[in-house]
Parts: C-alpha cells; sequence; structure tokens
C-alpha cells in the first residue's frame, strides 16, 4: 500500500467533493480513537474549515483526554482545524428521564448515545454551513456492520469507508497521529464500561479482515478451529446488520395501480 498516494488521493477526492457541494467545510465527531483521528487529519489537509467536535457522554477518562490531545495536536499543525468540547451527559440524563424504563437496555441506551452526537454534529454542520465527515472504515462499514444505523452511521459522506482498520493505522502512522491514540485498544466510546470493540466482538480487527477477504477471494485452504470460529463470528455480524449496509428498500407501486 502506497500510503502517501493514498492520502493524496483522499484529500483532493474531499476537496473535489466540497467544492462541488458549495459548502464550507468538514465538521467530525473525535472520539480519541483512530478513525476518527485520520478523518479528520484528512480532512483538515484539504485546507478547507475543519471542526473537530469532542461530544462526551460519561466517557472514560482516557478517551477524552485522547480527544483533547488530538485536537490540541490538529489546531496546532493546521490552522484552518478547530475544535470544541460539547458535554452532552446532562441532554443524556434527560434522555433517559424521557424514555419508558422498559426501552432502556444496554444496547438501545448505546445506540441512543451515538444518535446524541449524530445530531450534534448536523447541528454545527447546518450552522457552519459544512459537510459531516463519516469515520467508519471498511470492515466496520460493509463488513461485520459495526456502528450504528443513524448515529456514527449518519454522515455526508466517507473519506475511509475504502480502507480496512489496518490500512488506517498504517496512514494514521504516516500523518503523525500521535503515540497514544495509535496504541489504543479500538472502543465505540458507547458504554460507561470502557468496553473494547474486540470484547464485543469477539474477535480483532485483523482476524475479520482476514475473514472479509477469505470470503471474497473464495475458500483456499483447510482452517484452523479459531478460523472457523472467526468466519462464524464475521457471518453472524454481516448477516444481522446488512440492513444497515444496504439502501433503504422502496416499495415500487405497480404503473397500473397508480
Amino acid at each position: 500500500m502506497n500510503d502517501h498516494k493514498i492520502i493524496d488521493h483522499i484529500v483532493k477526492w474531499l476537496d473535489a467533493y466540497l467544492v462541488k457541494t458549495g459548502l464550507q467545510g468538514f465538521v467530525i465527531g473525535v472520539s480519541g480513537g483512530i478513525d476518527s483521528a485520520v478523518t479528520s487529519t484528512l480532512c483538515a489537509r484539504t485546507g478547507k474549515l475543519v471542526l473537530a467536535v469532542n461530544m462526551p457522554i460519561y466517557q472514560a477518562k482516557d478517551q477524552v483526554s485522547r480527544s483533547s490531545a488530538h485536537i490540541a495536536w490538529l489546531e496546532k499543525n493546521f490552522e484552518n482545524a478547530s475544535g470544541i468540547d460539547v458535554e452532552l451527559s446532562p441532554v443524556f440524563d434527560q434522555i433517559k428521564k424521557s424514555f419508558p424504563q422498559q426501552i432502556q437496555d444496554g444496547l438501545t441506551m448505546a445506540n441512543t448515545r451515538s444518535r446524541l452526537r449524530m445530531l450534534t454534529l448536523y447541528a454545527f454542520a447546518s450552522s457552519h454551513k459544512m459537510l459531516v465527515a463519516g469515520t467508519g472504515n471498511k470492515v466496520e462499514d460493509f463488513g461485520v456492520g459495526f456502528y450504528t444505523k443513524y448515529g456514527d452511521g449518519g454522515v455526508d459522506l466517507s473519506p475511509i469507508a475504502d480502507l480496512m482498520k489496518t490500512q488506517v493505522y498504517a496512514l494514521g502512522k504516516n500523518l503523525g497521529i500521535i503515540e497514544e491514540i495509535l496504541t489504543a485498544a479500538p472502543t465505540d466510546g458507547l458504554w460507561e464500561d470502557n468496553r473494547t470493540d474486540e470484547s464485543q466482538i469477539g474477535a480483532t480487527y485483523a482476524e475479520l479482515e482476514w475473514a472479509m477477504q477469505y470470503l471474497e477471494s473464495g475458500p483456499k485452504n483447510p482452517l484452523s478451529k479459531r478460523q472457523k470460529k472467526v468466519l462464524s463470528i464475521y457471518n453472524d455480524f454481516h448477516a444481522a446488520n446488512k440492513h444497515k449496509m444496504d439502501p433503504i428498500p422502496i416499495c415500487r407501486i405497480p404503473t397500473e395501480l397508480k
């Protein structure tokens, strides 16, 4: 993989798309993870305005500190980039008070956090005439569907969605992303116990990428017990989350009925 050429390609793509829309720049939710760090940096490299938004909701301290450190790094290295902190914990509390208790299971409320952040990003985007840049990578968006529908999946464009997670890390090193983000365990930041992506999925991103590539290239060598398990995990997630990856179905009305 030629990191420099990929970086240049994405930056030019971002710039061209923004010019076509007539809008002013990009707004990105910064989580303290590698995907949002790389995406915000690529956007900043266009020279257009970039607003990086840190949106803690009872967030683990290390996630907040990484987000703040990345925003500071962005502001230091790019005059066109700025950051803002929006504490959403009180808003989330109000939502919990309004929701009936019977729908407040863990996954529902985790997804609610993500959708609250999406709402916040679009408020900034509308006010500042910006595009919301997505931070999903290929194995998350099109492999296991590990994102929230109309949450972190609610974006205007996806700069890194054709890159595997390991490729995003490679770009991060090339872009000079701070070490504490490069070495942090991936997490969606939606749970108060700070659980990692691997603990939720049951496989590492490297394993999931292997499964995705294995299925795309067709069966080859005999599989180990762990490889069979990873394939099963991948297929289960892919099937359960396929509705996120496909376009919204439209009920087409026959002409004779109109």
